[in-house]
This record gives C-alpha cells, structure tokens and sequence, in this order.
C-alpha cells in the first residue's frame, strides 16, 4: 500500500483527498493515516489539510522496495524488489534468491554492500546514500552462448537512463554518458558504472542471469586510489539525483532494450544505438589480451556483441568480452 500511495502523490498535481486514497486503494481512513505516518518517519514531508487531503512536499533520497516501485513504468522488470539496508553483494543476493525460485526480472538493490565485487574479482567500492547498488536476475529463454551479450543490453539501457535523467535535469548543456566496451560506463572520460553478469546454466538451457551494476550518482568525492578515474552524475553536472528515480528510468531502458534483444537472441537490433554511444568509436585502443597485447581502431561491434577492431596491417579482429580488457592508448577510455 505505501507504494501504492507513494504512485498516487507522484501522478497527483496537487492535493490528494482522503477519501480518494480510501476508495482506490480499498482500505479505511484510518489506515491511510497510518502509512502516511510511517512515510513520514522515514523521512518524507507530507503535508495534510483539512477538507483537501495530503500533498507530497519532498521525498529523501532512499532506495527501497517502495520508493522504486513508486517510480516504475514497466511490465516484468522490477516489479518484484527486494530491498536489503546492507549486504555483501547484490549478484550473491540475487542468485540465493534464483535458487529461491524468484522470477525473471526481479531487482535487488541495497543501500550498502559490504562485498561488493567487480570483473574478475575486484573489489567494488560500495559507501552508503550516494550510489545505486543493484542487480536484475532474468530466466532468459535463450541459449547460454548468447547470455555475454546481456551485458552489453545493460550498459545500453543504464547508459539511455543516465543520459535521459541529466537532460531532465540540464537540458542541452548536460553531459553525455557513454558505453566502454564491454561493461562500464564514462562520462567525461572517467569510469560512471561497472556491470558484472553471473550465469547459472546447463549445457543448453540457461538456469539464470544475474546483471548486477554500481552507478556512481551523489558521489562529492572519491578514495585517493580511484578519484582521477572515477566520475559521478553530481560531480559533472554539479545536481543531486533521485537515485530510485534513475533506477526506475534504468528498468525502463533494459526492458525496452531486453524484448528487442530477446526478438533474434543478438545485438543487430541494437546495434546502432549501442554504437552511437560507443566512447572509443573510431578510435584507436589498446587490446590486452593475455600473452597478445596489440593497438588498432575501433570500427564498433558485430551482432554478436564482440568489438570489431582494425589492425594496422588492416586485419579485423572480432574481441570476445570474457577474453581482454580494451583501453584508450593513453590511459583508462
């Protein structure tokens, strides 16, 4: 019901009469009352006027189940939340819940992470109230081969949600995020988001996935270590963002993104608005691959995902993300 109430004050200009909220959502006066009470106790301003009803006056910057959900304009992704204050990692959440038996498109998210953990193992920085921790499990009716590219799906959708929530914000003047290949986002040339993707499967039947990504939003600041290839969203833009609002916008964009991957089981139908905003499009990159480093030109990706890049000797070469790393030539883009 708090959710339900929460969508209400949102889609409402205005006041919202007692009455109303009673007969939409089936209960008493009495228990409106009671949510709006603990709403407030969690740290939302609402206002009450006698003869006029509630009005919504501001909401904290909170990542629960409710607060999300609130938000949410999708079918299946997202709509089943859960909502931890802190945990290791959402993907180990996410796939105790798979085995659980919770269905596709369910979101894990977490104020903090404790074990937060990145590609090949590396740790995640993960401070409370200033990032989104979260993780989509699906049961993806497709072969497990086809599974790597749902990463790349991601960094599209979160990259369309980032870039949509500044232009909200900024209008024309907003910086653009862009999508590294194969799993991170930049904006202004430092590192926004990382993507991990953790399968279950079998030999020709895939168990489940589970995409998890930190978006770096209301960070003011970084640890020494990482702050020169770090970025967020407030330190570019200078604005504060609804971290449930852009989370939301993120479950828009994939679902929208998945359905059109999930038609030909490939990236063909993605593939110009992936490489649109691919940051080292046409661009010469450095690929580690391991006991075979070598430089050549990004030319973008194929339908099956893997980066296309032209050698000097003008040999193309289709990389495989689980394969190498890809770097700018003279440092992280």
């Amino acid at each position: 019901m708090k959710e339900k109430i929460l969508r209400m004050f949102r889609e409402t200009d205005g006041y919202v009469s007692g009455q109303e909220l009673c007969e939409r959502l089936g209960v008493s006066r009495t228990a409106v009352w009671k949510v709006t009470q603990q709403l407030k106790e969690e740290g939302y301003q609402i206002e009450a006027v006698k003869n006029r009803g509630y009005r919504m006056m501001s909401a904290p910057d909170v990542m629960t189940a409710e607060e999300i959900g609130s938000h949410l304009k999708t079918e299946t992704m997202g709509r089943c939340c859960v909502y931890y204050e802190e945990t290791d990692s959402t993907n180990t959440r996410a796939k105790q819940l798979a085995e659980e038996g919770k269905p596709h498109g369910t979101l894990v998210c977490a104020e903090r992470q404790t074990g937060g953990k990145g590609r090949r193992g590396r740790a995640w920085s993960s401070p409370p109230g200033e990032a989104i921790y979260m993780t989509l499990l699906l049961r993806p009716e497709i072969r497990p081969v086809h599974a790597s590219m749902l990463t790349l799906v991601m960094g599209l959708a979160a990259a369309k949600a980032c870039n949509e929530t500044l232009y909200k914000k900024l209008g024309e003047n907003a910086p653009k995020v862009h999508v590294k290949w194969p799993n991170d986002l930049v904006l202004e040339g430092r590192k926004l988001a990382g993507i991990l993707t953790e399968m279950s499967a079998e030999v020709d039947y895939i168990n489940y996935v589970v995409i998890g990504i930190g978006i770096n939003v209301n960070m003011h600041h970084f640890p020494e270590e990482v702050e020169k290839m770090a970025n967020s969203l407030y330190q570019a833009s200078g604005h504060t963002f609804s971290r449930a609002e852009l989370t939301a916008c993120c479950m828009k964009h994939f679902e929208e993104c998945y359905n059109r991957f999930a038609v030909t089981e490939d990236i063909s139908g993605l593939r110009e608005d992936y490489e649109s905003l691919l940051v080292n499009m046409n661009e010469q990159v450095r690929v580690l691959d391991p006991g075979h480093e070598y430089m050549g030109k990004a030319l973008g990706i194929n339908d099956k995902g893997e980066l296309l890049v032209e050698q000097e000797d003008g040999q193309v070469t289709a990389v495989y993300a689980g394969e190498v790393s890809v770097r700018g030539v003279y440092g992280y883009v």
